[in-house]
């Protein structure tokens, strides 16, 4: 019993802790936002590369008279995120 309630409060403590971090810098937002793109990127290179592996191995035990497997399309070459344009300085209220 007493394990479950220091899990418990652990747990609610580590949940105050996160809730109450700052947001990411500009710089840090950026990075983040390239390494998701890049993550993205490896994901569909890794896609068409079982695409085409599935294919060989279809290739090999074709039976005749079936179709051919499906074409595989490549992944176009990797573009980095562009960054979001800097807000304009708001202008002081007129008195």
């Amino acid at each position: 019993m007493k394990k479950i309630i220091a899990f418990v409060l652990c747990g609610l403590t580590c949940g105050a802790a996160f809730a109450t971090l700052p947001p990411l810098s500009p710089e840090a937002q950026a990075a983040a936002d390239l390494a998701k793109a890049k993550t993205a990127y490896g994901d569909k290179v890794s896609a068409y590369q079982l695409c085409q592996a599935q294919n060989r191995v279809a290739d090999r035990f074709k039976v005749a008279g079936t179709p051919a497997p499906a074409a595989c399309v490549a992944p176009p070459p990797f573009v980095a995120p562009v960054a979001a344009a800097a807000p304009a300085p708001a202008t002081p209220a007129a008195k």
